[in-house]
């Protein structure tokens, strides 16, 4: 069987994430320290022009340091509270209880950051500039958790036979 090459850069992507996720625990919050490992390693090549590309020794150091830094966050920032959506029940005649079960359940589904990002996006309309200073995080993460976690709610419904 013929194994199909992969690009270095690839793979080093693949070790960091599976380094990042086995101690984070969290396969959103491995993607997104991911990216921005990545993402320090694209604009210290920016900086010159001649760089080669890290070795993986720096892009640990750097994952080490981006999940410090995401504990120090996750230990500051107090949890959004599902309190912000007006109970199911107060909802039922505008919108119909099977909806606002569905939507309920679907929110309580999506992992922490991204019910954050959403319920203060959709429910505060807060700014993604707004949610980023306060998640301590780039507007881009917000920007992908928002994304995500609206997929989530899509495919919640579609299990539901709902469409949003």
């Amino acid at each position: 069987m013929k194994r199909r090459s992969v690009s270095p850069t690839a793979e080093q992507y693949r070790r960091v994430f599976r380094f990042v996720r086995r101690r984070v625990g969290s396969t959103d919050l491995a993607e997104d320290v991911t990216q921005e490992v990545f993402a320090s390693m694209a604009s210290s090549l920016a900086t010159s022009a001649k760089a080669a590309a890290p070795p993986l020794a720096w892009l640990y150091t750097v994952a080490r340091h981006r999940i410090a830094d995401e504990a120090r966050r996750l230990a500051r920032s107090p949890a959004v509270s599902l309190e912000l959506v007006e109970p199911a029940e107060a909802r039922t005649d505008a919108y119909g209880g099977e909806v606002a079960r569905a939507l309920d359940a679907a929110i309580a589904s999506l992992p922490e950051g991204q019910r954050r990002v959403v319920l203060e996006r959709l429910i505060q309309g807060r700014s993604f500039a707004d949610i980023a200073a306060s998640l301590q995080t780039s507007e881009e993460a917000c920007r992908m958790r928002f994304m995500r976690g609206l997929q989530e709610l899509r495919r919640e419904f579609e299990k539901e036979g709902l469409t949003p």
